[in-house]
């Protein structure tokens, strides 16, 4: 089985993304899984044209993108692509859309294909904390999802995103917020990888959230 994992470039002022230090740390061979890595750029314009080429050149069975998600105290897998781009901060190319949707005759929403409650259930039980995500905001990792979401489909394989919390070295510049070991997201990575490969069927358990 064939995996593609993508993790994007530090955004917003950070020297580093938690994301892709930890998809940088994946080996390349995980039990039966073969793993290609990638960085992608923090762009609403080159992030979907980057990707499609290497889902071209990788052929992947899975693929799993990987972005942080400052604030967020777990590893939160993402349920759900939304078809609008809404940004808080300007791009790496200094592109901020407003209200602007992804794919103007696009469906309103594309849901991620990985069984993400079982992938959850697998992390938790791994010691690692972690959550099913219902929003993946509206900013870039919300525009990867919706487009990964679209060439799962057209491709045949699935896909699915991974928000993970600030690294520790960021959270102590910036104080008050939550952190992971950079070491635990590439364990939550690892743990998604085996769970999806394993099953493609989800489990049904509640992951229903007020906020």
């Amino acid at each position: 089985m064939k995996a593609l994992v993508t993790g994007f470039e530090p955004f917003g002022g950070e020297e580093i993304n938690p994301a892709w230090e930890a998809v940088r740390r994946l080996p390349a061979r995980l039990g039966a899984i073969w793993i290609t890595r990638a960085q992608l750029p923090c762009s609403f314009a080159r992030s979907g044209p980057a990707l499609a080429r290497l889902v071209r050149r990788a052929q992947p069975d899975l693929l799993l993108g990987v972005g942080q998600a400052g604030g967020r105290a777990e590893l939160c897998l993402e349920r759900v692509g939304i078809n609008v781009q809404d940004a808080r901060i300007p791009d790496n190319d200094g592109a901020r859309p407003i209200d602007r949707a992804i794919e103007r005759r696009g469906p309103a929403a594309r849901f991620a294909t990985l069984p993400i409650k079982a992938c959850v259930a697998a992390m938790k039980e791994a010691g690692l904390p972690a959550a099913v995500s219902n929003t993946a905001g509206t900013f870039v990792c919300n525009h990867l999802l919706y487009v990964s979401a679209r060439l799962a489909e057209a491709g045949g394989f699935r896909a699915g995103f991974l928000h993970v919390p600030y690294a520790p070295e960021q959270a102590a510049r910036l104080g008050g917020v939550p952190s992971l070991a950079v070491d635990d997201i590439v364990r939550g990575i690892e743990v998604v990888l085996r769970t999806a490969a394993a099953r493609r069927r989800d489990i049904r358990r509640s992951a229903g959230r007020e906020d």
